[in-house]
């Protein structure tokens, strides 16, 4: 929609519009069903399931490629001894030295996949999962349609990347399903695992530095590399588009470097087409809450160590409920770009000499990666407790079980008609199990529940405080995962709460301010705000919570209890933006939009402790020049 908006918030005039609208509502798709990959794991030989005969599905039928051979067509490749040439004559160092150090960064860099290793960890990993999860359940129709583009292009899979279990749950499941298993960037971090490190080399994981700075021969073996592998379709490619895990259990706004290397040899004409694959990874316990608040409040991450990983041996005989894996549509690259991507330009100079990409490729490769992250949000599997988390966290005091059971009952309705992708136990126990699996963050008794804030020893006031704050910040994790699915309709409320009027242009300026205030903090597409107030409206209409005419929305009185809601399940981010920035508030000239943030009630907000918030906050204060940065 790239018309003005004026044009675009009638769509209850437009029959046209609406129709489009309707094809925004992620209530209305059809998404596939899941079997337990773990089932049949309870009542078979995990040994037998490791060494059964693996005959995986490959692209066009080609032979795997031996990781020798691999290594020996990047270092001969026609992009290498260009840069290898260019780098000689820049800094008069002999080519050999330079080829020389080249086959040192690969050595260090590249995958040794072995069988043998990878049929150890199927069988580890069989004896882990069943002590860990209650059920492992994949979409089977996925992994058809994934079977399907295996054979027909080379794939690049991007899961989404909540916990170092990431990785081992898909090689996992590609291996269960008979399917090449992926070759996976892996950080330098985990080379430091003694003997697990070159184990995880030998089953396809390739390590590359967290940044390259300026190192002009390491970008060019690692994006040869790749781009070697994805030419030849020797095997799925998979990388994180988050480019980290996410401490705060919402998808974080996408890095392009992959995603531009995985891309290019489409644009070069190397090959007919690229499939893109979005997998979303749903944990209805995640192995590292606590870890991950305690990161958010300042505690440095444990470094990955071999001991580290066997002191976590633990952590077997707790229970982490269920894991949903959802294989999305692959998306064709050709056709992304067909009428986006003038591919001609990449005529003008020989394949192999390295150009830096126009800002028409810059814009449609971040626009895709967006996109692309929006798809593994909304097929996020969601479990009762990410319901019950965000209810308690508006109810710090404690809620009656029976009032608890009834407001959540209330939120599933809601959710469901913004098209939440809900996984409901078939009983009416659904807050109580909820309740049962996260002991460690919540207590019940009296029939009533509450957040367990409550220190295990007593301490001084900055360790309770911490304690307090640690608890709130991994129940928030569980809340967060499902704030994609109100985030527009809650923006919008939020807007007409600051507009103080009904007259549909002021709330379209007060949601477009806040829609760029928090475009860091949450999966806002660039240029997409005349669509996002658009989709806004409608969901609100369609739950009658406010009726849209021509040049005013108005809440209804049924919409007061929905808008209520939302805004108080952001208020958490609110909070964090007004107090985050506060050091700065009597030294720059503060927009009237952001003084409203300071008008919220007084509370208690312990999530603007969280480093993920005020990093954010001060980043939006920079992009919308409220602040500057200086080098002192």
């Amino acid at each position: 929609l790239s018309h003005t908006h004026s044009d675009c918030c009638c769509y209850h005039n437009s029959p046209k519009s609406y129709i489009l609208l309707k094809t925004w509502d992620p209530a209305l798709k059809k998404r596939d069903d899941f079997e337990d990959i773990l089932e049949e794991r309870r009542s078979s030989s995990d040994l037998r399931y490791a060494l059964r005969c693996y005959v995986p599905v490959v692209y066009k039928g080609i032979a795997p490629c031996k990781p020798g051979v691999l290594k020996t067509a990047v270092l001969q490749s026609d992009r290498l001894r260009h840069v290898v040439a260019e780098m000689s004559k820049e800094t008069g160092e002999s080519a050999d030295v330079i080829r020389e150090e080249a086959s040192g960064i690969l050595e260090e860099m590249a995958h040794r996949l072995r069988l043998g290793t990878v049929r150890f960890f199927a069988y580890s990993l069989s004896k882990a999962f069943k002590a860990l999860f209650q059920r492992v359940r994949v979409n089977e129709d996925g992994i058809q349609r994934l079977q399907q583009s295996i054979q027909e292009h080379p794939v690049v899979l991007l899961p989404s990347h909540r916990s170092y279990m990431d990785f081992l749950i898909m090689s996992y499941i590609l291996y269960t399903y008979d399917l090449s298993l992926p070759v996976i960037a892996a950080g330098m971090d985990f080379l430091g695992m003694k003997i697990v490190g070159e184990m995880l080399r030998m089953s396809g994981a390739f390590f590359i530095r967290r940044s390259f700075g300026g190192d002009k021969l390491y970008w060019a073996v690692f994006s040869e590399y790749v781009k070697t592998m994805l030419r030849n379709g020797y095997a799925p490619i998979e990388f994180f588009l988050e480019g980290t895990r996410s401490r705060t259990c919402k998808s974080l706004t996408p890095k392009l470097g992959l995603l531009n290397i995985v891309m290019e040899p489409f644009f070069k004409g190397e090959v007919f087409d690229v499939s893109l694959v979005p997998i979303s990874i749903s944990y209805e316990r995640v192995l590292e809450e606590a870890l991950y608040a305690r990161e958010l409040l300042g505690v440095p991450k444990p470094k990955e160590s071999t001991s580290g990983l066997l002191k976590a041996r633990k952590i077997l005989s707790e229970d982490y409920g269920s894991i949903h894996v959802y294989f999305g549509h692959p998306v064709s690259l050709r056709s992304l770009a067909q009428g986006r991507i003038n591919r001609s330009q990449y005529n003008l100079l020989p394949r192999h000499i390295p150009r830096r990409p126009s800002q028409e490729t810059q814009a449609f490769v971040n626009e895709t990666a967006y996109r692309l992250v929006r798809l593994q949000e909304e097929n996020m599997v969601l479990r009762p407790w990410v319901l019950v988390a965000a209810l308690l966290l508006q109810n710090p005091d404690g809620v009656d079980m029976e009032r608890l059971v009834e407001q959540t009952s209330w939120l599933r309705g809601l959710a469901v008609s913004f098209g939440a992708f809900l996984d409901w136990p078939g009983n009416t126990k659904a807050v109580a199990s909820s309740l049962a699996l996260h002991t460690g963050l919540v207590r019940t008794e009296g029939g009533r529940a509450q957040l367990a804030m409550e220190p295990k020893e007593p301490g001084s006031p900055e360790e309770d405080l911490f304690d307090r704050a640690a608890s709130v910040l991994s129940c928030a994790s569980y809340r967060n995962q499902i704030l994609h699915v109100f985030l527009r309709p809650a923006l919008l409320g939020m807007a007409m709460q600051m507009a103080e009027a009904s007259r549909k242009d002021d709330i379209y300026s007060c949601f477009s301010f806040l829609r760029d205030v928090f475009s860091n903090e949450f999966i806002l597409c660039p240029g997409g705000t005349v669509q996002d107030f658009d989709e806004a409206c409608y969901m609100l209409t369609k739950c009658a919570a406010v009726h849209v005419q021509k040049q005013e929305v108005v809440a209804t009185e049924k919409g007061q209890r929905i808008l209520s809601f939302l805004t108080s399940l952001f208020q958490p981010f609110l909070k964090g933006y007004q107090v985050g920035p506060a050091p700065f508030l009597e030294l720059v000239d503060y927009p009237r939009h952001f003084c409203f943030l300071g008008f919220l009630p007084s509370l208690t907000c312990y999530e603007a402790l969280s480093s993920d918030v005020q990093k954010n906050a001060l980043a939006a204060l920079l992009r919308m020049k409220v602040v500057r940065k200086l080098k002192v």
